[in-house]
């Protein structure tokens, strides 16, 4: 008889014999496979942590005792045996359950975690805040990588763990892998740890953390064993647990990079299933980034290639293979990240730093103290701009206008096609031009012919597509090829103008007066949030120039956009062909 159609929640799990966890931990990995193969998501993490997440639910008095999972990717299992199980096959569908654990979506989930290396000062607060409440024997759990620990946030963390009496314990899941492979002297310190060559003192003992381990985490009953053990102790401590990523899936544990988010794959094979490229597209953003670095970097050897943790999901990959002396993973440290970049660039070399929107929001004091504050060249090539989709709210890049276009020195360009990406990424290395940001969005681009003669762009300039009669359409990015279309289908398409302005800042001002000298009404159209963003440069332009022309804003509204398609989201937020031509059908009535 099967297991896990039986168990809804914690308190199934626990009725359960221990001689029957094995097997059902077999049926939870099947499980996620199952809905991973068709739905998509993250496979690799949770897989791994299947023996660990059973053993915590049996173990630990959950919701009651605090579980956080960092990073979330780790969380699918602890949904399906946390009443999830049922919506687990809507997991990052719109309307469904998150990708991460959610605050909204359950008392299972007393942390949001779509960013790494967070859990430990969130539990620890919360330790604190129990023992200030009279109910220090409150568990509180922490589940967190060897890539995530590295992080300066989980050190700075762990640092005041140490000298608290807050009962906190620490799992360290050490596979040696984030989404690439991790780095740095912390990974070498752990790899010899766990062949008995740690030598002298414990790191973690040295910051006044009891430490166990390691062990190994997918040995159940042992885990069993050992977290029995831990709840009778108080305190911060530290198990340190040895696991497989992508446990149980062959492919998944012979290539942990690509199986981390596989996409749709056979289910009984692993086999990848490769859906059929549009003959009109050209590659993905990130590979255009990519390639293009390189093919600029044999050139000038002044270039350099820096990322946070994310070679293969910006496509830094490339440089590396090719240029792995100029090129540089630093983990998942986005502070030191723009630092490093600064260091560089004060000594004459040119950094691209490849990072996603979201991230970049993690070293926004650097950005503007480190590199902005002293004019130093630094590309950040933004990666993931826009709405990224069924990774949520926590990863959608539409801030990124608005907190950058504030900073005195710094420049944000956005194209509007791969032509203009590469374009961008070849006009930076030319000159000086200052601290820079290009932003571009997830997936494919839409010219297969995209590898022309570089032509360099005049720094802070827009173009015209089309010239109208009586409404003038204003994008930014890469929603300017929507607008197009959006215009062909339109009642009047003569009636409007079209302007691609590339740049958020600085604005093309002498192309904004002749646009207000000659048009009724502007529209402005973005893939950031509204409050702050292009629009509102627009509109500030205007105000100083005392014009009083009708100004339309279309953007991302003042809400967090939760997970869905992109298709779909750019749908519910007005963004879409359909919805864009709605909006100019009906300005034109209006002028």
């Amino acid at each position: 008889m099967k297991l896990l159609p039986h168990i809804s929640s914690p308190g199934d799990l626990r009725k359960l014999p221990v001689a029957q966890l094995p097997a059902l931990a077999e049926e939870l990995r099947e499980f996620i496979i199952d809905v991973v193969s068709v739905k998509e998501g993250h496979l690799g993490a949770s897989l791994g942590v299947v023996e660990l997440t059973i053993a915590l639910h049996y173990v630990f008095n959950t919701p009651d005792d605090r579980l956080v999972w960092d990073v979330g990717h780790q969380a699918y299992g602890h949904k399906i045996l946390t009443e999830r199980r049922e919506q687990f096959e809507s997991i990052r569908q719109k309307d469904g359950l998150s990708g991460f654990p959610n605050r909204e979506e359950s008392p299972f989930d007393p942390f949001g975690t779509g960013h790494s290396s967070t859990s430990v000062s969130a539990l620890l607060g919360m330790a604190l805040a129990a023992g200030l409440k009279g109910n220090g024997s409150r568990q509180h759990i922490a589940v967190i990588g060897d890539a995530s620990i590295a992080s300066g946030m989980a050190f700075e963390a762990l640092n005041h763990a140490g000298v608290s009496d807050a009962n906190l314990l620490v799992i360290l899941n050490d596979n040696a892998i984030g989404i690439d492979p991790s780095v740095g002297a912390l990974k070498e310190y752990l790899t010899a740890v766990k062949k008995g060559e740690g030598g002298g003192e414990n790191l973690f003992e040295c910051l006044n953390l009891r430490y166990s381990g390691p062990m190994d985490g997918h040995d159940l009953p042992g885990l069993l064993e050992e977290l029995t053990r831990q709840k009778s102790e108080t305190g911060p401590r530290l198990l340190h647990l040895i696991t497989t990523k992508g446990k149980g899936l062959q492919k998944a544990e012979e290539n942990q990079v690509v199986y981390h988010a596989p996409g749709r794959f056979d289910k009984t094979t692993g086999d990848l299933l490769r859906t059929t490229k549009s003959p009109d597209l050209g590659p993905k953003y990130q590979d255009v980034f990519g390639h293009t670095l390189v093919e600029l970097a044999r050139k000038n050897l002044n270039i350099v290639g820096i990322t946070p943790a994310m070679p293969t999901g910006s496509s830094l990959k490339y440089m590396m293979e090719t240029l792995p002396e100029r090129t540089f993973d630093v983990g998942i440290a986005e502070q030191h990240a723009v630092t490093l970049a600064a260091g560089m660039a004060a000594e004459g070399i040119v950094p691209y730093c490849a990072i996603y929107s979201t991230f970049l929001q993690r070293g926004y004091d650097q950005v503007i103290h480190d590199v902005a504050l002293q004019n130093l060249p630094v590309v950040f090539c933004l990666d993931r701009a826009g709405l990224v989709g069924k990774d949520g709210a926590t990863h959608h890049g539409v801030f990124d206008i608005a907190y950058l276009r504030c900073i005195p020195n710094l420049s944000l360009a956005a194209p509007m096609d791969n032509v203009e990406l590469r374009n961008m990424l070849y006009t930076v290395q030319l000159e000086n031009l200052g601290p820079v940001a290009i932003r571009y969005p997830r997936g494919h681009s839409h010219n297969p012919d995209w590898e022309q003669p570089f032509t360099k762009i005049t720094w802070g300039t827009g173009r015209t597509l089309r010239k109208g009669t009586s409404v003038a359409v204003l994008s930014l990015g890469t929603l300017g090829r929507t607008v197009a279309g959006a215009i062909e289908e339109s009642k009047s398409p003569e009636g409007f103008g079209h302007y691609d302005f590339r740049f958020a800042k600085p604005l093309d001002t002498v192309l904004l007066e002749e646009i207000s000298a000659n048009y009724t009404h502007l529209v402005t159209v973005e893939d950031g949030c509204l409050p702050g963003g292009f629009g509102s440069a627009v509109l500030e332009y205007l105000a100083d120039r005392g014009l009083s022309i009708p100004v339309t804003r279309l953007g991302i509204g003042d809400a967090f956009v939760s997970h869905g398609t992109p298709e779909e989201l750019y749908a519910e937020q007005g963004l879409d062909q359909t919805a864009i031509l709605r909006v100019l059908n009906k300005c034109l009535d209006e002028v």
